[in-house]
């Protein structure tokens, strides 16, 4: 019985063994195809790096460019005159209307002379009395004269007559002044152009009340023929305008400045060039800029007292260099360019603008005449990576 028990179990053990050898067998097969796809993933060979970016590539040259500068600027009338009475009364007459263009010394409003008039007649009664007054001071004092010689009056009497006839010529005189006050006010009472010019809004209607007192003018009369246009520079760009205009003084740098043109609010040019002539004698302490005058001929009067626009002023640089803003970076106030080594490596260089042109940046310094630059796609580059540049043919730069 325990021979056959002893038997059985030496079965049972050679099966289970065999079993497990089975079950090993199985799992070799399973995993050695992962063993052989890790075997060539780990292995020493590595992915070809990608080629480098086809970029196009510009060079840098010297040259002469003009660059223009616009400040905002107002314009006014040459002359620009409030037409206001000079005596008081009802106004009888207009004779322009808004708008009119008019002469000098033609006649634009009239006042109701009738009480200046009547100044006037009476002013020269009174001289006609003092007249009258004086030829009898003076027919005393010849009477008193004969009698002081034949020792009948005594020399007081006769000075005491001479005395009146002296105040009797200055009442004369005082008439006489009256009747020319009294006719330059009824001259005032006709109200004529100062120069020529154009008429502005009427204050006031045919009828009114006027006065030399009242707060609001007849009207304005705006000489345009020249157009005075006013605009301001900041101290930086004052000096600098000094620095670069020829001349030992100020009056000098005015007359070697060429002309400038003039910007209207609907960003056309105007016709006629202006110069300018004068510079304020001091800066706005609040604004820390100075006011300058420029001066336009305007012999169609397309422009009026009141229009506004920029003065365009140009500058003249000689062996500058041009860069194009879009191959250019600007990172915390500062501008930098990609430049290209031998070696066709990009490097980060900060550049010194001084002046745009157009779409073009003027560079002084962080650039030199036949360096080379990335024009396009900086946007990805990093500092030292090599590039493959393609040749930038000219006309295509814009």
């Amino acid at each position: 019985m325990k021979t056959h028990l002893l038997l059985d179990f030496k079965r049972i053990y050679v099966l289970s063994l065999n079993s497990v050898k089975q079950l090993n067998v199985v799992k070799a097969l399973y995993f050695l195809p992962a063993i052989f796809l890790y075997s060539c993933t780990t292995g020493t060979s590595k992915p070809a790096p990608p080629p480098p970016a086809n970029l196009p590539v510009m060079t840098i040259s010297n040259g002469e460019e003009t660059v223009y500068q616009e400040y905002p600027a107002s314009i006014e009338a040459s002359a620009n005159i409030e037409i206001r009475p000079q005596v008081e009364g009802i106004l009888d007459r207009i004779f322009v209307d808004e708008g009119a263009k008019v002469k000098k010394g033609q006649a634009l409003f009239k006042i109701n002379d009738r009480p200046y008039q009547e100044q006037l007649n009476q002013a020269k009664a009174n001289l006609l009395s003092a007249r009258a007054a004086l030829e009898n001071a003076s027919l005393e004092v010849e009477k008193k004269t004969r009698l002081v010689n034949n020792k009948v009056l005594t020399d007081f009497q006769l000075k005491t007559a001479i005395s009146a006839r002296n105040a009797a010529e200055a009442n004369v005189q005082l008439a006489i002044s009256a009747i020319e006050s009294a006719k330059i006010n009824v001259g005032y009472t006709l109200i004529r152009a100062t120069s020529d010019g154009f008429i502005g809004r009427l204050q006031k209607k045919q009828g009114s009340l006027v006065s030399p007192s009242d707060a609001q003018p007849l009207t304005a009369l705006s000489d345009v023929q020249d157009l005075h246009v006013y605009f301001s520079l900041g101290e930086n760009d004052f000096i600098a305008f000094k620095n670069n205009t020829a001349g030992s003084n100020l009056q000098q740098k005015l007359n070697n400045l060429p002309p400038i043109n003039l910007v209207l609010s609907d960003q056309s040019i105007y016709d006629q060039t202006g110069k300018i002539d004068m510079v304020d004698g001091q800066f706005d302490k609040n604004t820390g800029a100075i006011t300058l005058r420029a001066t336009f001929k305007n012999p169609e009067g397309v422009l009026r007292n009141g229009n506004t626009g920029r003065v365009r002023l140009q500058k003249k640089y000689d062996n500058t260099l041009l860069v194009p803003q879009m191959a250019t970076l600007e990172m915390q106030d500062k501008i930098f360019v990609y430049t290209v080594n031998k070696e066709n490596k990009v490097v980060q260089q900060p550049i010194t603008v001084i002046g745009k042109s157009g779409s073009n940046y003027l560079v002084s310094n962080g650039l030199k005449e036949g360096d080379r630059i990335v024009y396009k796609g900086i946007d990805l580059l990093q500092d030292g990576q090599v590039i493959t540049p393609q040749a930038l043919p000219k006309d295509s730069i814009n």
